[in-house]
């Protein structure tokens, strides 16, 4: 399944990375260009 998540404040990184454990391919989307920088593998 592919899922979106917009904002990811605590609440919304936390949930894509869980979906994405369970094996769903997710991508994160955030207005904070610093913030998504700091989570990229």
């Amino acid at each position: 399944m592919n899922i979106a998540t917009i904002v990811t404040g605590y609440v919304g990184l936390v949930s894509g990375a869980c979906f994405a454990e369970l094996g769903h391919n997710v991508t994160c989307m955030d207005k904070d260009g610093d913030l998504m920088a700091s989570t990229k593998n």
